[in-house]
C-alpha cells in the first residue's frame, strides 16, 4: 500500500519554514500531497491559483509531491486522495496545542488518519505566513522569509 500523506495548509504565501517541514517529510513517505486549503470566511493576500503555482515551481522535478488546492473537511479531502496520513509542522508548544485539538477531532471524524507532527528546524521558529504578510503590507522586504519563487 502506497503512504499518502497530505500537508494540509493555507500557505499564503509560502514560507521557508514550510519548505523546511516538506523537504524534511518527503523522504518519509510515497507521496506528499501538499493541499493548499480555500476557506470562504477567510480573505486570502493571495490566489489559491499563486499559492498552488509557488510551490509546484518550487519542487518542480520531484515526482513524489503533489499540489492541489482544496474546500472542506481535511479528512474528507483525505479519503478522497487515498492519505493516510495528515503532516503538521509545529513552531512551538502553543502550535502543537493547537494543532493537537485539530488532531483529536480528525481522528474522531476518521479514524483511519494518522497525524503526523514535526516540529521545524530552529531557524525558522519565528516564521509565520501572518508576519511575512504584515511585513509585505508594511513594504518590508521579506527575501529572508520566502523562496525565491514567491513573486507577486
Amino acid at each position: 500500500m502506497q503512504r499518502t500523506c497530505l500537508f494540509p495548509g493555507s500557505f499564503d504565501p509560502v514560507t521557508k519554514g514550510h519548505i523546511d517541514i516538506i523537504q524534511r517529510s518527503v523522504a518519509l513517505f510515497d507521496k506528499l500531497v501538499i493541499g493548499v486549503g480555500i476557506n470562504s470566511n477567510k480573505q486570502p493576500m493571495f490566489s489559491a491559483e499563486q499559492r498552488v503555482g509557488w510551490i509546484r515551481e518550487v519542487f518542480a522535478g520531484d515526482s513524489r509531491i503533489e499540489v492541489v488546492s482544496y474546500e472542506g473537511l481535511t479528512v474528507d479531502f483525505c479519503r478522497k486522495i487515498g492519505a493516510q496520513f495528515i503532516l503538521r509542522g509545529v513552531r512551538y508548544v502553543s502550535d502543537f496545542e493547537y494543532e493537537k485539538a485539530i488532531a483529536d477531532m480528525n481522528r474522531m471524524l476518521e479514524s483511519s488518519v494518522e497525524t503526523i507532527f514535526l516540529p521545524c528546524t530552529p531557524e525558522y521558529s519565528t516564521i509565520s505566513s501572518t508576519l511575512v504578510r504584515d511585513v509585505i503590507r508594511n513594504g518590508g522586504n521579506v527575501d529572508l522569509f520566502i523562496p525565491k519563487e514567491v513573486k507577486w
